[in-house]
C-alpha cells in the first residue's frame, strides 16, 4: 500500500484509489470540506499550506458528479469525521499479495489449486473445469500459471508448475474438431456481437448480451468493433440498460443450488479476471485482514456473526435484522422526509440510541416508536461504516474501484456484475437490500430531494470508508476517489436488476460442466459396481423412454412432492410458460393455502442440479436445452 504526501503537505487517510479522474477544488475548500482530524480509516487533513499550483482540471469521465454533489460528498465525510466512530480501534494497513503469492490465491479460488500443486485433491474437477473455458478465459489461467512459473524460478524454488502450452492442449484426435469449434464460437461470438453493436435497431448500444462471455465481447470490442456510447448523465438520464430476452429465462442469484453456484462462482472469478486483463487492467487483490472483533452484538459485529444470531431467532434469515428493523423504520415513517439519507441527526442522541439497541433489541424492548427518521438513518450509516470487514471485501476493494477504467458504460456493468456474483453471500445479500431501500428513496425524489446523485454521493463515504483500514493518499487521489466510489453507487442503484443476475453463458458453463463430470463419473464406477448400475440404467432408461415419449406426444409431467398431487400431465406447446404451469397446478389444487407468489416451477436435473424458472421461462426452450430435465413444483421462502 502507498503512502504519498502532496507538495501542499496535505495527508489523507482512506483507501488508495486507483482512478485518476480529478474534480477542480482549492486547498481552501478542502480544508472546509474535511475539518478537524480523525483516526480509523477517515480522511485526515493534517495542513495546508499555500502554494502556487494551478487548481486540479476537471476530468469529462465524471458524469454529471459536479461540483455541488461532491460538496455533499465531503460534508458527509465530514459529518463521519465528527462522530468519532470507534476512536479507540487501531489502523491496519493494507496489503498486496507478493507476486506469486496473488496468483496461487488466484488459482485456488478457481478451484485450479492442482494447476500448482499436484497433491491437490480437486485434480479430476479442475480438467473438467478447464475443458469449459472460453479463449480469453483460458488465456487468464495460461497468464496467472504463467507468471507463478516465473516467480518460483527467480526464487530458485522447486516447482511443478506444468508449462502452460499443456494445460489447455487437446489429445490429437479432437484438436482437428476442436480448433473448428473454436473458430465456429469465435465466428458465432463476433456475428452477435456486431449484431448488437453496429446497426441493431436504435437501443442496440443499450442492449445488454447474456449469451457471450464478456471478454470475448470486449475483446471483439478491442479489435475494432466500437460502438458510439451514449453520453452518461446522472439520475434520470443514465442509459436504460436492458437485458435480452431469453426464452429459457433469467436465472437471479437464489435460482441456484449451492453446488452449482459454487461452480458459478469459479467461473465469474476467471471470466471478471479475463474481462480486465482483456482491456489492459491490472487489479491487485488485498490479502485477506484477520481482525479482532466483537462476538456478540448489533454494531461492529461481522455479518456472519450477525446471521447466525438472527438465524436462531428466524430461521433463514439472509439480511442482518437490526438492518431490516433500520430500514422498514424509515419507510414507516415516510419517505417523503426532506434529505433524509443526507441531514444527520443529533450525533450525542445517535450514540445514546446505538447503545440502547445493543441492549434491548433482541429482547424486542426497543421504543421504536420514539426514533427520530434522521437518527435512524445515521443508524443506519453507522452500521454500514462498523462492519468489521468492508461490505465489498476486502479481496475485492480495488476491483470495485477499478471498473470505472473499463472503455465503456456497458463494459463496467458487466464487470459489477461479475463482482456481485462473487462477494460473499451474506455481502451480496445485505447489498442488495440496501441498494433496493436506496432505489425506494429515489423514487420519492420529488418530496424527499433525494436523487440518485444524492444517495450516491452520501453513501459512497459510508460504503467506502470502512473502519480500521487505512492508507495515506494524496490530494489528488483523494478527490479522484470521490467522484469515482459515487459513480460506483450510482451504478449499483441503478442497474441492480441487471447486476443480481447470472450470465447464460456463464451458466451453459456450468451446464457443460455438469454433463462432463457425469461422464467421468459413468467412466469410473467400479467394476464390482458394473452389474448394479446396469440394472439402474435398464430402469432409468426405461423411465427416461417414458418421459421421451410423454414429451414426443405433447406432453410433460410436472411433479409436487411437497403438496398431495403426486404428478400433472400438462400439453407442450411452443407458448407454454412456467407461470401456465404453475396456474393449472393452483386451478387443481384449490384447497391448498399457498400463495401464487410463494411458488416456484424448478428444472431438476439432467446437466443442472435445481433452477428455479421466472415466469417468462418457455418450457419447451428449457427442455431443448436440458432434455432429461425433471419439472418440479415447491414452494419458495422470500
Amino acid at each position: 500500500m502507498s503512502r504519498q504526501q502532496d507538495e501542499q503537505g496535505v495527508v489523507l487517510t482512506a483507501y488508495t484509489s486507483n482512478s485518476e479522474a480529478l474534480p477542480a477544488i482549492s486547498c481552501k475548500e478542502q480544508t472546509e470540506f474535511l475539518g478537524a482530524s480523525r483516526r480509523t480509516g477517515q480522511y485526515n487533513v493534517q495542513r495546508c499550506k499555500g502554494s502556487g499550483k494551478a487548481p486540479y482540471q476537471r476530468c469529462s469521465s465524471q458524469d454529471s458528479l459536479d461540483e455541488q454533489a461532491m460538496v455533499d460528498y465531503f460534508k458527509e465525510v465530514e459529518i463521519i469525521q465528527r462522530s468519532g466512530d470507534a476512536e479507540t480501534q487501531e489502523d491496519l494497513q493494507l496489503k498486496v499479495a507478493d507476486e506469486g503469492e496473488q496468483e496461487e490465491a488466484w488459482l485456488m479460488e478457481a478451484g485450479l489449486a492442482t494447476l500448482f500443486d499436484e497433491s491437490a485433491s480437486d485434480g479430476e474437477d479442475s480438467i473438467v473445469l478447464l475443458s469449459t473455458l472460453t479463449r480469453t478465459q483460458a488465456a487468464a489461467v495460461e497468464r496467472r500459471v504463467e507468471t507463478l512459473k516465473q516467480t518460483l524460478r527467480k526464487r530458485n524454488k522447486p516447482y511443478s508448475v506444468p508449462d502452460v502450452r499443456e494445460i489447455f492442449k487437446p489429445s490429437p484426435a479432437s484438436q482437428s474438431k476442436d480448433e473448428a469449434g473454436s473458430t465456429e464460437r469465435s465466428a458465432s461470438s463476433k456475428q452477435e456481437v456486431e449484431g448488437l453493436g453496429n446497426g441493431a435497431g436504435p437501443d442496440a448500444e443499450t442492449d445488454i448480451n447474456l449469451e457471450v462471455s464478456f471478454s470475448e465481447q470486449a475483446l471483439i470490442y478491442k479489435e475494432g468493433l466500437k460502438v458510439t456510447q451514449p453520453q452518461n448523465e446522472a439520475d434520470d438520464r443514465l442509459p436504460d440498460f436492458r437485458v435480452s430476452q431469453d426464452k429459457t429465462g433469467q436465472t437471479r442469484v437464489g435460482d441456484l443450488s449451492a453446488e452449482d453456484m459454487k461452480k458459478v462462482r469459479r467461473l465469474v472469478l476467471i471470466e471478471m479476471s479475463a474481462l480486465f486483463d482483456t482491456c489492459g487492467i491490472e487489479v491487485k487483490a488485498h490479502k485477506a485482514l484477520k481482525v479482532k472483533v466483537r462476538e456478540s452484538g448489533l454494531f461492529g459485529v461481522s455479518l456472519s456473526t450477525l446471521l447466525e444470531q438472527d438465524q436462531r431467532r428466524i430461521l433463514g434469515t439472509k439480511v442482518p435484522l437490526i438492518l431490516q428493523h433500520l430500514i422498514s423504520h424509515i419507510e414507516e415513517q415516510g419517505l417523503d422526509t426532506e434529505g433524509v439519507l443526507r441531514i444527520p441527526g443529533a450525533a450525542t442522541r445517535v450514540k445514546a440510541v446505538c447503545h440502547e439497541l445493543e441492549h434491548k433489541f433482541y429482547e424486542g424492548m426497543f421504543p421504536w416508536e420514539s426514533l427520530k427518521q434522521h437518527d435512524t438513518a445515521s443508524l443506519l450509516k453507522l452500521f454500514i461504516r462498523e462492519l468489521p470487514y468492508p461490505l465489498l471485501t476486502v479481496e475485492y476493494f480495488n476491483a470495485f474501484i477499478s471498473v470505472l477504467k473499463l472503455p465503456t458504460k456497458k463494459q463496467q456493468l458487466q464487470a459489477l456484475n461479475l463482482l456481485v456474483l462473487l462477494l460473499p453471500e451474506p455481502n451480496r445479500d445485505t447489498l442488495k437490500a440496501l441498494m433496493e431501500f436506496f432505489q425506494r428513496v429515489t423514487d420519492h425524489k420529488d418530496r424527499n430531494k433525494m436523487t440518485l446523485n444524492n444517495v450516491a454521493v452520501v453513501m459512497a463515504p459510508n460504503i467506502f470508508m470502512c473502519k480500521g483500514f487505512r492508507s495515506k493518499i494524496s490530494e489528488q487521489q483523494e478527490f479522484a476517489m470521490a467522484t469515482g466510489t459515487a459513480n460506483i453507487v450510482r451504478l449499483l442503484v441503478r442497474y441492480q436488476n441487471l447486476l443480481w443476475t447470472i450470465p447464460k453463458f456463464v451458466l451453459n458453463q456450468v451446464r457443460k460442466h455438469n454433463m462432463e463430470n457425469q461422464r467421468k463419473m459413468n467412466r469410473d464406477r467400479v467394476v464390482k459396481k458394473l452389474l448394479k448400475k446396469m440394472a439402474y440404467d435398464r430402469e432409468r432408461a426405461s423411465d427416461k423412454q417414458e418421459k421421451n415419449t410423454e414429451a414426443e406426444g405433447g406432453f410433460i409431467r410436472v411433479q409436487a412432492p411437497q403438496f398431495s398431487m403426486v404428478s400433472m400431465a400438462i400439453q407442450l406447446t411452443e407458448d407454454l410458460k412456467a407461470s401456465d404451469v404453475l396456474t393449472r397446478f393452483l386451478s387443481q389444487e384449490r384447497s391448498l393455502s399457498v400463495k401464487r407468489e410463494d411458488l416456484c416451477l424448478y428444472e431438476m436435473g439432467g446437466n443442472i442440479k435445481e433452477r428455479c424458472l421466472d415466469e417468462e421461462t418457455y418450457i419447451k426452450a428449457v427442455l431443448e436445452l436440458n432434455p432429461s430435465a425433471e419439472w418440479v413444483i415447491k414452494s419458495v421462502q422470500h
